[in-house]
């Protein structure tokens, strides 16, 4: 593992970033000033996943290797996984399937996880499973789990295309027991407490949540006693607000004190999550001009970040620094439209502050690279930064 380390050092690790932890977070030259999230960047989970990734092909450089959709949602992190011989087996290209599998095969299972059906049949053909899930996703499997032993829905809330939020969803039944329905929105959440205090047309609830609930669920007898989960990179005080307006809707159905039987509840955001989104509100306290958030644009916890940044200042959510084109043009992801965006006229003259973050899945090289285009955009090189 010590030599995986420094190997996965060497591919991810960043000058420019370790200066500016130095500094307290900030860099100034030529009127710019940039201003870095005191929590950014990889997690302990995403680096224990991207390392045990590079020692399965160290360990197992014989055979063949396959990894279950994306290790992290980072493109440039995973083409760096493909370029080492692991094919991948789910997603949008996958490169083989499952039903290709030997004995003699090795299965990397990713940070997030995947459902009990590809497991089992990964397991059942035989092949050695190196898995990476992080230990937070896990502790959330534990609560749908105990949810289907005592015959509770599980209200997952989350993105129902989610790898992780897939992967919980499978284990919230066991049995015969346990269901689940997936929310994403308060609009989702209010839509679901209008039916548990009222009731209303079956066939309309089941359309609404068409993709987002178990098979067999009946919002008629599913609703009766519920717990709400989370895909853990949401928002706390999303998924806070999700919990509460349930809890009233069970509360005022069944009663406060019937309702310590039908309504459970546990606090499963990630800790990771957790520390960037309180950063980031953190530095959006103090006077900048804009924030660039950098990272892949299918990540959970990174798109929130732009969210947060979006309510307060100008923003630009950008998988890497070839994004930022010219002074003039910047390429970028808008949350909402789900696509990349161009706007012109984005970056102002000097003096200038920017701040910087990155969700969870990002490499501090990413970072840097952004950071080192920004100031090239004012005729600033990395010798005067270094």
């Amino acid at each position: 593992m010590a030599a995986v380390q420094a190997q996965v050092e060497a591919h991810y690790r960043s000058e420019i970033v370790e200066k500016l932890r130095a500094g307290g977070g900030t860099l100034s030259a030529g009127g710019v000033t940039v201003r870095l999230a005191k929590q950014f960047g990889f997690c302990y989970g995403v680096e224990r996943a991207i390392d045990l990734a590079y020692a399965a092909r160290k360990v197992f450089n014989d055979r063949r290797l396959f990894i279950l959709g994306e290790i992290i949602h980072n493109p440039e992190v995973n083409e760096q996984v493909g370029a080492m011989g692991i094919k991948n087996l789910l997603g949008r290209e996958p490169e083989a399937d499952v039903s290709d599998l030997t004995a003699a095969d090795v299965v990397i299972v990713p940070a997030f996880g995947t459902d009990v059906k590809t497991l089992a049949e990964i397991k059942a053909r035989g092949c050695q499973i190196v898995d990476t899930t992080c230990g937070d996703v896990m502790s959330v499997w534990k609560r749908v789990r105990q949810n289907a032993a005592d015959d509770m829905t599980s209200i997952i809330h989350g993105k129902a295309s989610h790898e992780e939020t897939k992967a919980t969803a499978s284990r919230a039944m066991k049995d015969g027991k346990g269901h689940y329905l997936v929310v994403l929105t308060l609009e989702d959440t209010d839509y679901v407490c209008d039916y548990i205090r009222r009731g209303g047309d079956k066939a309309e609830f089941l359309e609404y949540f068409s993709g987002c609930h178990s098979e067999g669920f009946d919002p008629d007898l599913h609703l009766r006693r519920v717990g709400v989960a989370n895909q853990t990179t949401m928002m706390r005080g999303e998924t806070e607000e999700v919990q509460r307006r349930v809890m009233a809707a069970i509360q005022e159905r069944d009663g406060a004190e019937r309702a310590k039987e039908t309504f459970r509840f546990f606090d499963t955001i990630c800790g990771a999550t957790q520390e960037r989104q309180d950063a980031l509100r953190d530095m959006l306290a103090a006077a900048m001009d804009m924030l660039l958030v950098v990272g892949g644009y299918n990540s959970s916890n990174t798109s929130h970040l732009a969210e947060m940044g979006e309510a307060k200042l100008p923003t630009y959510f950008i998988r890497n620094a070839s994004r930022l084109e010219s002074r003039d043009r910047i390429v970028h992801y808008d949350i909402h439209e789900k696509r990349e965006i161009v706007t012109t006229g984005w970056l102002p003259a000097p003096p200038l502050t920017v701040g910087i973050t990155a969700g969870a899945s990002c490499p501090n090289n990413l970072i840097e690279e952004s950071i080192l285009r920004l100031y090239e955009l004012h005729g600033i090189g990395r010798e005067e930064l270094v």
